[in-house]
């Protein structure tokens, strides 16, 4: 990146106020890039031209390709809420429409590439990482309670009920094509209560 790039970026407040709309659709385009291309295809100029902006709005707010990435995704990126209704099937099935609406959502591809790719975008593996540890402590405390309460046989494999819940969600939205995304996303609902049902009669008491 030029010496020029970096000292526009480093002063926001000279010329004209910031227009709040150019950076949502920056945003946007950059999370639809890299979900789409990864991080060898993710370039300012294809962002810019998604975006319909040119290059030097984009640099005016970021200072090169790893910041403007990083920036996009942790305001675009669900992050999976505390969830304790105080019955572990409701929990569970509160957890998969989180994850189906993270998955299928306006930023799902990006969000889904991030799962292979954030270890090889520069900026990116410490934030994702950060989000992923959430996501687990707050799904295994369902399934931890779920024990407690005698809702689950004592001894139930935290781990791999999790694995079939979470892992059923993305299996889902990945064997899904394109041109059914919408229809699966309005029965995400209907799905999320229909596979914890499945998983749990295995493991319900």
């Amino acid at each position: 990146m030029t010496t020029r790039h970096s000292d526009r970026s480093a002063a926001p407040g000279v010329g004209r106020p910031r227009d709040p709309g150019v950076d949502e659709r920056v945003a946007r385009a950059a999370a639809d890039v890299f979900g789409k291309e990864g991080w060898a295809g993710f370039t300012v100029d294809a962002v810019a031209r998604r975006a319909g902006v040119g290059k030097a709005s984009i640099y005016l707010r970021w200072p090169n390709k790893e910041a403007l990435l990083v920036g996009a995704l942790s305001s675009r990126i669900d992050r999976v809420a505390d969830i304790d209704t105080g019955s572990v099937r409701d929990d569970l099935v509160q957890l998969a429409r989180q994850m189906l609406t993270s998955y299928l959502g306006d930023s799902g591809r990006a969000t889904i590439r991030l799962l292979t790719d954030a270890d090889t975008v520069p900026g990116v593996g410490e934030q994702v990482e950060k989000v992923r540890e959430a996501q687990v402590l707050a799904a295994r405390a369902i399934v931890r309670r779920g024990i407690r309460r005698g809702e689950l046989r004592a001894g139930t494999s935290v781990t791999l009920l999790l694995d079939a819940v979470v892992g059923g969600c993305l299996n889902h939205v990945l064997a899904t094509p394109a041109h059914l995304r919408e229809q699966v996303a309005a029965g995400a609902d209907a799905y999320a209560a229909d596979l914890v049902a499945f998983v749990l009669r295995a493991v319900a008491t």
